[in-house]
């Protein structure tokens, strides 16, 4: 990720979440036809995930 996710505004974190789940499934089609180059994408477009929905979750807890 180029910019810091915690300084993205609640928009922005919504759409690049959208954005890294298509990718997790496109991605996951591509394994599935040995297509996909590196296999280490997958796990890290899910910890990308990750990261992005604890953020959102801390900012609707308010911590």
């Amino acid at each position: 990720m180029k910019t810091n996710v915690r300084e993205m505004t609640d928009g922005e974190l919504l759409k690049r979440l959208d954005e890294a789940q298509k990718e997790l499934l496109d991605m996951r089609f591509k394994a599935a036809t040995r297509q996909l180059k590196s296999p280490s994408d997958i796990s890290k477009i899910k910890k990308e995930i990750a990261r992005l929905r604890t953020i959102k979750r801390e900012r609707e807890l308010g911590v």
